[in-house]
């Protein structure tokens, strides 16, 4: 009996402690550090071009492909540009190819608008990352700082980031969110240059009122001539 009760005793201070680790985190303390981290790394970005492959598919079969510019204009904002568009979809002749044209360029439109939506949580300002810190669940697990918040870009929306501890950088951030009225879930993966660099490697975009999904890659990073 009193080895069953020290057991237990032992197990609630675990969870006291625990639970006291959580609630000392500093939210303050927390997001101007991963602000600061996230300008410090910003400013290196800004010294690169690079490409987003994006792969999307409609019914779980490829139906388009678009490569998209990325750059940093002179006053520090990111910039995008389409530059290829290739679809698998065979083009009709007459009347019925120029309404295949109009939905496709519908379709295109649609596409650029979610991606685009994804970039507002990959590019955070400083005020919307303070404000979404102080509201989240902020905890440590598996070695990483998790915190997760809902009306962040989007009212009802969710998101969650996991930060490094050691560089307060990124290394990963989920959403739900809304494009319209269609549900828009993403998983945002990063990575780092050997110097140190923090960049998006990947983006995966689900749209299930659109039977649509996209599979976008960020590739060809170069350091811009000016």
């Amino acid at each position: 009996m009193t080895t069953m009760k020290t057991k237990i005793c032992t197990v609630l201070l675990s969870l006291i402690v625990l639970s006291s680790a959580y609630a000392q985190i500093d939210k303050d303390a927390l997001s101007l550090s991963i602000s600061k981290a996230e300008e410090a790394n910003n400013q290196k970005l800004k010294q690169y071009t690079w490409k987003r492959n994006s792969d999307v598919f409609i019914d779980s079969q490829l139906k388009l492909t678009t490569l998209t510019l990325f750059s940093f204009s002179t006053d520090g904002k990111l910039e995008t540009k389409i530059i290829d568009a290739e679809t698998t979809v065979k083009k009709k002749p007459g009347v019925r190819g120029a309404m295949q044209k109009n939905a496709a360029e519908d379709k295109l439109d649609y596409i650029e608008k979610a991606l685009a939506l994804s970039l507002k949580y990959a590019f955070m300002s400083k005020g919307e990352l303070l404000d979404f810190i102080s509201k989240a669940k902020v905890t440590e697990k598996n070695g990483l700082i998790e915190a997760i918040g809902y009306d962040v870009v989007v009212k009802g929306d969710r998101l969650l980031i996991l930060v490094d501890p050691k560089t307060y950088l990124y290394t990963y951030k989920e959403f739900s969110s809304l494009l319209g009225a269609d549900k828009v879930d993403g998983k945002l993966n990063y990575e780092k240059f050997s110097n140190g660099t923090n960049h998006g490697s990947t983006t995966m975009l689900n749209m299930p009122v659109q039977k649509m999904a996209i599979e976008a890659k960020n590739i060809d990073y170069s350091i811009r001539v000016n």
